[in-house]
């Protein structure tokens, strides 16, 4: 191929690959349109200290939406993390305010519970064949009725080093963000590099050829429903280290919403099989600078979860026409 060729034709393939990008991602196009409708109207919403407050507040979301996707992506659903992430912010804190136990004692304790309950509803939906959607429902009631008769009043008081895990910076960068970096990286690591990660996607897309085919179709969600709990503590934990306090009737309070949006925004189709990690990343960024432009517009917080609520929608919308209009 002659130079001339090569410069023809380069163009064209980056061309190329960017609509196929655009059509794989179409709230990429949507994030890029309200980032710069929030800058031309509030004139400050591209400022650092605004971008790194939104990365700050959006990575508890990301934390737990990572493992989340992987779940409905087999063929799953957790409607308990919010639930899940007051239970392991209260565990957290009694162990290292009341306690005064070690941030890492008191982190593996949110762990722990965290891990109880996806194990709970691991063995109900996997091995037993309940419904997700009522088994996780249940749960989401019960786990909150359990941290309020645990944990009665508010916890508050944790001592500087368990302040640690959601006040210190890494490299400049907050540690919450480090955290929901290194869990997107392994998400991601995890659907590409691995047999597992694509046994998940064909669980997702047919349980029982998946089945026919060698693949453990109840080990493989029971093991996602166990990491996405793990996960909800893990930010119930990293919330209650940034606000040095935690309320069980409040703490996680429709969380469960915001995560799922974030999912099914970022193209996770709710009937299983479809999905992408970076998807998950728009998802969670486009939450996150929604409702930080809401907020600087200084728009009511009625508004604001109307707004949530039609982007829940709009994302289960884009996930059921994206893969048809793609073909």
């Amino acid at each position: 191929m002659t130079t001339a060729d090569r410069l023809l034709t380069r163009p064209h393939l980056l061309a190329t690959g960017g609509l196929t990008a655009v059509r794989r991602q179409p709230l990429l196009v949507v994030l890029v349109a309200m980032v710069l409708v929030f800058q031309l109207t509030t004139g400050s919403f591209l400022e650092p200290a605004n971008l790194s407050g939104i990365a700050t507040d959006a990575a508890t979301l990301a934390i737990v939406a990572v493992p989340l996707a992987l779940l409905v992506i087999s063929g799953y659903l957790d409607l308990s993390v919010g639930s899940t992430l007051a239970l392991g912010g209260l565990v957290a804190g009694w162990l290292a305010g009341q306690h005064h136990q070690s941030p890492a004692v008191a982190l593996l304790g949110a762990l722990a519970a965290g891990a109880l309950v996806g194990a709970v509803n691991g063995i109900l939906c996997c091995y037993f064949g309940l419904s997700a959607f009522i088994v996780t429902l249940g749960m989401l009631t019960a786990v909150r009725g359990l941290a309020q008769q645990l944990f009665p009043l508010p916890l508050s008081g944790f001592g500087s080093g368990f302040a640690w895990i959601g006040g210190a910076r890494i490299a400049g960068i907050a540690t919450p963000v480090v955290i929901a970096a290194l869990v997107l990286a392994a998400g991601a690591l995890f659907l590409a590099l691995t047999p597992t990660g694509r046994h998940v996607f064909a669980i997702g897309v047919n349980r029982e050829a998946a089945h026919l085919s060698g693949i453990h179709v109840r080990r493989t969600p029971f093991a996602l429903f166990v990491v996405t709990g793990v996960a909800a503590a893990l930010a119930g934990a990293v919330k209650a280290s940034v606000l040095d306090s935690v309320v069980a009737g409040t703490s996680g309070s429709g969380f469960e919403l915001a995560v799922l949006t974030a999912v099914l925004v970022g193209g996770v189709a709710l009937t299983g099989g479809t999905g992408s990690i970076l998807g998950v990343l728009l998802g969670v960024l486009f939450l996150g600078a929604l409702q930080n432009g809401l907020t600087l517009l200084n728009v009511p917080t009625f508004w604001q979860q109307m707004a949530q609520g039609v982007a829940l929608v709009a994302g289960a919308a884009l996930a059921y026409f994206a893969p048809r209009t793609g073909r």
